[in-house]
């Protein structure tokens, strides 16, 4: 684990190789590779054992690239001023660059630019587009915090850049651009709806529309099972509470979302919450809704795909 400047040198140098490094961004801990080289994705694949048909994000290192990846419309260009660098990936059209491993087949590529500053230092020593899932194995609590990288990672992957704490704690929200005029979205995030729809009408993605990158049924889970309840069960000392407006009084373990029920705080504290609840010893964990507004409607998808059973 290397802090920069030291971590950004390495970094560069070894996704320049075709090794992944474990990189922090705006959202969660990504876990990078040379988008562009189909062997270094595959390591992605391998390390996360993450399956062949869950499309990865690409992160682009500046606005050159976006042309170069993808087919853009004025909406695009128009999303693109308004939020990158920041949490939006935008699904489009990709063009014939992007290696078919990285789109899992699909004629669409995902493409985000990112905020945080380590990741923009990398990415642009590095001077091409990164490919970056969360930094954890597939389907597990995304990583928020080094720490949680090394527990997941340690041993598969040769560097992690510390960066941090994450400032959202949620992954990008992710849009499939339809054209100049639609806008479907594929994944709720930090970007909400009502952001959205000063650019373009907005509606939920229909079953006919693209894979998404980490938009399986079951995805985000603890290996305690864990269910989300409008209603509290009788407290027990088996079992851990992710709160949102209970004391807790009774229960083995609980972590609090936000003690002021802010959404914001609620959504950054998510991830790391989930992840202390399954290594405190509970047999199951009961989370609390949340308000279905704004960041509360990413919040309870991620719970929902927490609580999925396959």
């Amino acid at each position: 684990m290397l802090k920069p400047p030291q971590g950004v040198a390495e970094a560069a140098r070894l996704l320049a190789g075709g090794e992944v490094v474990a990189l922090p961004t705006e959202t969660v801990y990504g876990l990078g590779g040379a988008a562009l080289n189909p062997h270094a994705c595959a390591r992605i694949f391998e390390a996360k054992e993450r399956p062949l048909y869950d499309p990865l994000i690409v992160h682009i290192p500046d606005l050159t690239w976006l042309g170069k990846l993808a087919r853009i419309s004025p909406l695009v260009s128009r999303l693109a001023e308004a939020f990158w660098p920041g949490p939006l990936t935008m699904v489009l059209p990709r063009t014939e660059l992007v290696p078919d491993l990285v789109t899992s087949g699909q004629d669409t590529v995902a493409v985000r630019m990112s905020a945080h500053p380590i990741f923009q230092q990398i990415a642009m020593a590095f001077g091409q587009p990164i490919a970056a899932p969360s930094a954890n194995r597939f389907g597990r609590i995304s990583p928020t915090h080094p720490d949680h990288v090394r527990a997941e990672l340690d041993g598969r992957i040769p560097l992690i850049v510390d960066g941090g704490a994450c400032q959202h704690g949620i992954e990008s929200t992710i849009v499939l651009v339809s054209g100049d005029d639609c806008l479907q979205i594929l994944r709720h995030g930090p970007i909400t709806e009502e952001q959205l729809q000063a650019f373009a009408p907005v509606r939920e993605a229909s079953d006919a529309a693209v894979a998404a990158p980490g938009n399986l049924k079951s995805h985000y889970a603890p290996r305690t099972p864990l269910d989300l309840v409008e209603v509290l069960p009788v407290a027990d000392p088996a079992t851990g509470l992710l709160a949102w407006t209970s004391s807790g009084e009774g229960f083995g373990h609980i972590e609090y979302l936000s003690k002021t029920q802010d959404l914001r705080e609620a959504a950054a504290n998510l991830y790391g919450a989930m992840r202390r609840l399954d290594e405190s010893g509970v047999t199951r964990i009961v989370a609390e809704s949340v308000p279905e507004t704004g960041l509360g409607v990413a919040i309870m998808e991620r719970l929902r795909k927490a609580a999925a059973r396959d």
